[in-house]
């Protein structure tokens, strides 16, 4: 089954850090691009970060974050993940990955080239 599965979420005090992962089953992983997003409610999408499978993994973030977070990718665990530090209260939102297959992709990604997406991990900053 073609999918991907957030994980990683959960309750942390502003300051603390959570790793988020994303796995990848069932798409092939040469030549894609894996994008983290988040929505909180009432506002819109946001696109956090960027990693390419291949050239050299390269990434892009958002400049919100680019400080704070950091992606990252396992190859043999179809598998990326997000690094968040220094969270703040206004981090809180749900997180979600997605996947971009279209071959030559380089990040960033534009929204619209995104092709499927998890259901996505809460992520509470909260004293």
């Amino acid at each position: 089954q073609d999918q991907l599965v957030e994980s990683g979420g959960g309750v942390v005090q502003p300051g603390g850090s959570l790793k988020l992962s994303c796995v990848v089953s069932g798409f092939r992983w040469d030549d894609v691009a894996i994008g983290w997003f988040r929505q909180a409610p009432g506002k819109d999408l946001e696109e956090l970060a960027c990693i390419s499978s291949s050239n050299k993994g390269r990434t892009s973030y958002e400049d919100s974050v680019k400080d704070r977070f950091t992606i990252s990718r396992d190859n043999a665990k179809n598998t990326v993940y997000l690094q968040m530090n220094n969270l703040k209260p206004e981090d809180t939102a749900l997180y979600r990955c997605a996947i971009d297959l279209n071959r030559g992709t380089w990040c960033p990604v534009p929204v619209s080239l995104y092709e499927s997406w998890g259901q996505g991990t809460q992520v509470t900053v909260s004293s």
